[in-house]
């Protein structure tokens, strides 16, 4: 088996950081309200995003439909994506990663006396399991899977929120 030349090496190392910017877009367009626009553009035309409880879509049109629909919603008020212990392999235009995620967002639930709901603050643990493509020179996802854990409720003091 031939060593892999220092080209090589640098052009892995170059595409893994690449592909941990892409990730970053993702957690920022997601936080953004779940902007259609922004993630719609890091898929792939025939990508996938599918999560556990939620479902599967394909395709640009799919995917900016189930963004679109969320954010209108207003179900999910504020989100902080956290991602970490990314494990990226890259096999040429192609590559894969898996990722550790914690979420913290706000909801408007029913109740608490006012017109919008009582906010009500709440934590999604889980993972990433992802297919990445490098399509004119960037990458993009191919596919990408999250499954939830965990999603809960957690209390806040509200002597916190003053």
């Amino acid at each position: 088996m031939m060593k892999p030349t220092v080209e090589n090496r640098l052009r892995v190392l170059e595409d893994v950081e690449e592909i941990r910017k892409l990730k970053a877009r993702y957690c920022a367009g997601c936080d953004d309200d779940h902007n259609p626009d922004t993630l719609i553009a890091l898929f792939a035309p025939d990508g996938s995003w599918e999560a556990s409880g939620i479902g599967r879509f394909e395709g640009h049109e799919a995917i900016r439909n189930y963004f679109a629909a969320l954010r209108a919603s207003g179900r999910i008020r504020n989100s902080a994506h956290n991602v970490f212990n990314p494990n990226i392999e890259v096999d040429g235009k192609t590559a894969t990663g898996h990722w550790r995620l914690i979420m913290l967002y706000t909801a408007n639930v029913p109740g608490g006396g006012s017109p919008g709901g009582e906010v009500q603050y709440f934590r999604i643990i889980g993972w990433y399991r992802e297919e990445y493509v490098k399509l004119f020179g960037r990458w993009h996802f191919k596919s990408l899977y999250c499954e939830v854990e965990e999603n809960a409720p957690y209390p806040v003091e509200a002597s916190l929120l003053d």
